[in-house]
């Protein structure tokens, strides 16, 4: 039994065990809590030493987190493990996902899962805002996809079931009755109409094919790139960009590939200036054909079936997503697509 303390703490409690399980390679940890952590687990910055061609170590820079579920241990584990010796070969800086330097699920007698990781020196992508970043994320998550697939056959069965689209539309009508925004009307006539015909809707995105092993929140801020050269970045130039590669696989499960897709899309509704000239959907498409992975000849109609589901569900969630801009595009969305599937 894990004892009760919150990630942080227990972080730091099992400091020596870890420094243990790591056979003295790993450093000092200084542990922190970012703001953009939802979860429980402890992260830290630290140093490996690994083994130098030459004579001696040399300690690169790394990232600690624990505990951590066990589809986030179970993935960073197989896409990302690493030999030392190999640490700067080419196949291993082209890999999609961090690179893994340690990993456990048992740590000083209890069940509970770890990894050291490297750590990336650049910011997120979402930084770079240019057209080529957002297609570099793209090639990196249809990489991604085909890394998964070869690690572990997908599964339609452990896919998780589907949301209450219905219910989330009821949802959505009692909430544009209890709040005022702007376009209720158009709003209520919209959701309506789907209501009618909703049936049909679930049905077909439920007959998709299940057959990839998507991340589930693929979005710029989870797309990292590596340093060409670490050994090359300094005050003078902090930024050597290399291949990209996705971070926090907790969310990853089966499903199709157009949900990262659309995942990515659905963020930027209302302000697609920011995906830089990019269409999610197409691109990914695109990077996917690139590397010999199946796009489906209804994708788009597809997709379009989701676009409709989604943007119909977005009034049942008002209080936390009130942002007038990004309902504006929802309604959009919604009463562009209609005459496709409602009579």
């Amino acid at each position: 039994m894990i004892p009760e303390l919150d990630g942080q703490a227990l972080a730091s409690t099992l400091d020596p065990e870890l420094h243990k399980a790591c056979l003295g390679r790993l450093g000092k940890i200084s542990w922190f809590r970012a703001i953009w952590q939802h979860g429980g687990a402890g992260t830290g910055f630290s140093t490996w030493s690994l083994p130098d061609r030459g004579n001696g170590h040399r300690e690169i820079p790394c990232v600690v987190k624990m505990p951590i579920g066990y589809s986030e241990y179970f993935w960073t584990k197989r896409l990302g493990l690493v030999d030392p010796d190999e640490w700067d070969e080419p196949r291993a800086l082209a890999l999609p996902t961090p690179r893994v330097l340690a990993a456990g699920f048992e740590l000083g007698g209890y069940d509970l899962a770890w990894v050291v990781m490297e750590r990336f020196e650049n910011p997120p992508m979402a930084m770079e805002k240019t057209e080529s970043a957002m297609w570099a994320m793209f090639e990196t998550a249809a990489e991604f996809h085909a890394a998964a697939v070869l690690e572990k056959p997908v599964e339609p069965s452990q896919a998780k079931p589907l949301q209450d689209w219905a219910g989330l539309i009821e949802k959505g009508l009692v909430a544009l009755n209890q709040n005022e925004i702007e376009n209720t009307e158009r709003w209520v006539k919209a959701l309506k109409r789907v209501q009618n015909s909703v049936d049909p809707l679930i049905e077909r995105w439920a007959q998709r094919e299940i057959d990839t092993w998507c991340h589930h929140d693929l979005h710029p801020h989870n797309a990292m790139r590596r340093m060409m050269n670490e050994s090359d970045a300094g005050a003078d130039n902090p930024a050597i960009h290399g291949h990209c590669a996705l971070i926090d696989l907790a969310m990853i499960g089966p499903g199709s590939w157009i949900e990262d897709a659309l995942y990515m899309e659905r963020l930027f509704w209302g302000r697609e200036d920011q995906l830089c000239n990019i269409d999610p959907l197409k691109t990914l498409g695109a990077t996917r054909e690139a590397i010999g992975l199946p796009v489906g000849d209804d994708a788009f109609e597809l997709a379009d079936v989701r676009r409709v589901l989604m943007a119909a569900s977005t009034p049942a969630f008002l209080r936390t997503e009130s942002d007038s801009v990004y309902l504006k595009a929802a309604l959009g969305v919604l009463e562009r697509l209609l005459p496709e599937f409602v009579g």
